[in-house]
C-alpha cells in the first residue's frame, strides 16, 4: 500500500544523504538510489522470465553466487496499493536475500486500473506455480517454497497460503507452501478509505472473503505453514495492532507457528528499505527474513 506520509521522498533522501550515497542522483527515485548500491558478486540474476502471456506477467530470479541444490525459495511481492510497482525497483530485495543463500523471485503481477481483486491474486498464484515447477532448474527445493510481500504484496502473500482458491486454480494446494512472510501486511482492511484500494477492490462490492484475517478467523485449523510477520510499531498507513498483531494472535489460536515483531526505528517504507545495504542498521528485518526462510525444518 501506499505511504501516507506527506514527505516520503525527501525522507528516504534523508536517510540516504547521511549515508553519503545520494549526491550522484538527487534526480532519481528513492529505490533507484538504493539499487545503485546492490552489490554484483553475491548472486546472479535471470531477468525477463515469463510465468503467463500478458506483460505484467513476469519475474526476475536472483540466485546466490554460490549454489547448492536445496536452498530455501522466496517469491517476493511487493506493495504499491494494488495499482503501482516494477519488480526492477526492488533488486535490493533479490539481492540482499540470495546473498543470504536464498533463491529469490521477485515477481510483477497486474495492478489497478488495468485490472481489479481477484485478477493480481490469480497472477501472484501463476508465480507461485512458475517458482515451484522451476524449483530443481534455480537450485531450490519445492519443499521449501514460501511466499513473501511487503505492504500489498504481503497481502498477496498471505491469500496465496491461506485462500485456497488461488493455488488450486493453477494445480496447486496451500500444502505447497512451508510458509509465508508478510512485512506490513494489510491483512484485514475493511471498510476501505483510500482511494487506490477501492478502484482495486472494487467498494462498496467487497465481500468479507477478500481479507486474509477473514479465512483465519472463519476456516479449519490453520495448516502447519510457518509464518513470520514483521511490522513497524509506528506504521501511520497500516496499523500494526490491527493487521499484524491481530493476524499473529488468530493464527497461534489456530495452531499455525508464528513468529513476530515489532521495530521502532522504521516506518511503513523504510521497513522494507531496511533489507538494503545502507540501511540495515535501521531494523534487522535482512535478518529477520533470512533465518525465518533458512531455519531447519523451513
Amino acid at each position: 500500500m501506499r505511504n501516507t506520509d506527506p514527505t516520503p521522498r525527501r525522507r528516504w533522501l534523508g536517510l540516504l544523504g547521511l549515508l553519503g550515497v545520494t549526491p550522484l542522483l538527487q534526480a532519481c527515485s528513492p529505490l533507484r538510489v538504493i539499487n545503485a548500491t546492490v552489490a554484483t558478486d553475491t548472486h546472479t540474476v535471470q531477468p525477463d522470465q515469463a510465468y503467463g502471456p500478458l506483460p505484467r506477467q513476469q519475474l526476475d530470479v536472483y540466485q546466490p553466487a554460490q549454489a547448492t541444490a536445496d536452498a530455501p525459495l522466496a517469491v517476493f511481492f511487493y506493495g504499491g496499493s494494488w495499482s503501482s510497482g516494477d519488480r526492477r525497483d526492488y533488486r535490493f530485495v533479490g539481492e540482499a536475500l540470495a546473498s543470504r543463500g536464498i533463491v529469490t523471485v521477485v515477481a510483477d503481477y497486474r495492478l489497478s486500473p488495468e485490472v481489479s481483486y481477484p485478477a493480481f491474486l490469480e497472477d501472484c498464484a501463476l508465480a507461485v506455480k512458475w517458482a515451484h515447477d522451476n524449483a530443481a532448474r534455480l537450485g531450490a527445493s519445492r519443499r521449501r517454497l514460501y511466499t513473501v510481500g511487503h505492504s500489498a504484496g504481503a497481502y498477496n502473500a498471505a491469500m496465496m497460503a491461506l485462500d485456497p482458491r488461488w493455488l488450486t486454480g493453477v494445480g496447486l494446494q496451500p500444502q505447497a507452501l512451508a510458509g509465508w512472510a508478510g512485512l506490513a501486511g494489510p491483512y484485514d482492511f475493511l471498510p476501505i478509505g483510500l482511494s487506490d484500494v477501492k478502484r482495486a477492490f472494487n467498494w462498496p462490492d467487497t465481500p468479507p472473503d477478500t481479507q486474509p484475517l477473514f479465512h483465519v478467523k472463519a476456516g479449519p485449523p490453520a495448516p502447519s505453514q510457518r509464518v513470520l510477520l514483521l511490522a513497524a510499531r509506528s506504521d501511520i498507513l497500516v496499523n500494526p495492532e490491527r493487521n499484524t498483531v491481530a493476524m499473529a494472535q488468530a493464527l497461534q489460536a489456530r495452531g499455525a507457528p508464528v513468529e513476530v515483531e515489532l521495530f521502532d526505528r522504521v516506518s511503513h517504507t523504510t521497513l522494507i528499505g531496511a533489507m538494503a545495504r545502507p540501511l540495515r542498521g535501521l531494523a534487522p528485518v535482512l535478518d529477520r527474513l533470512s533465518g525465518f526462510l533458512q531455519a531447519p525444518g523451513g
